[in-house]
């Protein structure tokens, strides 16, 4: 899928979440690039572009590991 495509396809698409998550769809199934997304979100307004990924990244694989139960060596 293109981005003229998309850019044609989601002004159908009348809810704002529904056309978030199409785009997520297409590429969780490989129809569309990261960047293309990204792009998409940023120009959606999506995601907040003051917000600093790397800290959201971080935060989110801390609290994963939190959860996690490690194995030990003995």
């Amino acid at each position: 899928m293109t981005a003229e495509e998309l850019n044609w396809l989601l002004p159908t698409i009348k809810d704002a979440a529904n056309a978030e998550r199409f785009v997520l769809a297409q590429y969780e199934c490989g129809r569309i690039s990261f960047q293309l997304m990204a792009d998409l979100a940023r120009r959606q307004g999506w995601v907040n572009p003051a917000a600093n990924q790397f800290a959201i990244t971080t935060t989110h694989l801390l609290t994963q590991d939190a959860t996690a139960e490690f194995a030990t060596v003995v």
